[in-house]
């Protein structure tokens, strides 16, 4: 992804936008937007679907049942709210909990685009099956779980969405074993980001653990 077409210079400023927006018409029925809430300079950012009834009230992502679970997993890496950036695909709750629709996914798109480039976080974990298709469209949430993707200079790390966990406790294993590998995902970000080094200074790479491959199933894609 490259520019930010709208030149918003912070996350602030996005923040201040979504809160006024009426790009779609789901700002009739919102009680607030819900733009995001975290550390500005995250490494790690976290992207869900779209804010709940809970989130609709008081404009802040994750705070229902939902959102405790994700503490304590967060908890568990370790890291903590203030550590990450949360977010959603869409700002505003779509009535009823439903999916978003294709033209309030799109009108949110450039905020979310905005917030990935100035967060320039170095891994994008998803939670659920919709926000992960929104990256990875060919993805299949119960095979791609905890899957480390190259994505451009980026990695994603798909999980399982906290409410699924708490429908089916049967998935809090994997997601707690998914969730701690949010530290093996950024150092996998850090050899994207490596630059190359000429071959007549290169050393044998088998010999420094810090500079092996990433995994062979796994191909390079642009984020958007």
């Amino acid at each position: 992804m490259t520019g930010n077409s709208h030149s918003w210079a912070s996350v602030g400023e996005i923040a201040a936008e979504v809160i006024a927006c009426e790009r779609c018409a789901l700002f009739r029925t919102r009680t607030l937007a819900v733009p995001g809430d975290g550390s500005p300079s995250a490494a790690v950012l976290f992207i869900g679907e779209g804010p709940g009834q809970n989130e609709d009230e008081q404009g802040l992502p994750f705070i229902g049942r939902a959102g405790k679970l994700l503490d304590k997993l967060l908890a568990e890496v370790p890291l903590r709210r203030s550590d990450v950036f949360i977010t959603n695909v869409v700002k505003c709750r779509p009535p009823g909990n439903r999916d978003p629709e294709p033209d309030e996914v799109a009108a949110c798109m450039p905020y979310l685009k905005a917030q990935i480039e100035l967060i320039d976080p170095r891994v994008i974990v998803t939670l659920g099956r919709h926000s992960m298709l929104r990256f990875y469209p060919e993805g299949k949430i119960s095979n791609d779980h905890g899957r480390i993707i190259p994505i451009g200079s980026r990695v994603l790390l798909p999980l399982y969405h906290p409410a699924a966990i708490l429908r089916n406790p049967r998935l809090n294993e994997p997601m707690l074993a998914d969730i701690k590998r949010i530290p093996e995902a950024v150092r996998e970000s850090l050899l994207l980001r490596r630059p190359t080094t000429p071959t007549h200074v290169r050393q044998d790479a088998e010999t420094h653990n810090d500079t092996q491959p990433l995994a062979n199933d796994v191909e390079q894609r642009p984020l958007f």
